[in-house]
């Protein structure tokens, strides 16, 4: 299966059912005080630049989003790949699109939260496959037994 990958608007109606399809997943995981989803509408911020995957079809398959804090720091947020695109490498892919754009940007460090409970596993496979290690909290969000976070030096 051939996978294409470009940055697109969240605000297509195929987007919105990824993130919707995410946030089910999400929901039963853990608590909602320990969920930090993006909408939709926050991901077309101007601080935010979306990546879409598309199979052969052009069907939306998976995304991933890159929230730049500032000159120095982004933030990987809204990694989700269908059940159909798992393990073919869909998610490496996008998360190295949004590496090379934070390159880019010139931006020195990734980070990123996800959740610490049962069937998170293949997040934090990919994330430390792809060179990010386990840190303490992040920006803003709370030190809970719910989530974890990560970082990756660029530079």
């Amino acid at each position: 299966m051939a996978l294409t990958i470009a940055v697109e608007s969240p605000l297509q109606d195929e987007v919105r059912t990824l993130v919707a399809s995410l946030d089910g997943y999400l929901q039963p995981l853990s608590p909602p005080e320990f969920q930090f989803q993006l909408t939709a509408e926050q991901m077309a911020d101007e601080d935010t630049t979306v990546f879409v995957v598309r199979d052969d079809t052009g069907k939306a398959v998976g995304i991933g989003a890159l929230k730049v804090h500032d000159a120095t720091l982004g933030e990987v947020k809204r990694m989700f790949t269908t059940p159909a695109v798992r393990g073919t490498g869909a998610g490496w892919k996008v998360l190295r699109a949004i590496e090379a754009k934070a390159r880019d940007l010139g931006l020195a460090r990734l980070v990123l939260e996800t959740g610490s409970t049962a069937g998170f596993e293949p997040a934090w496979a990919l994330y430390e496959r792809s060179g990010f290690t386990p840190r303490g909290p992040v920006l803003d969000y709370p030190d809970s037994a719910y989530n974890c976070f990560y970082e990756k030096t660029l530079t």
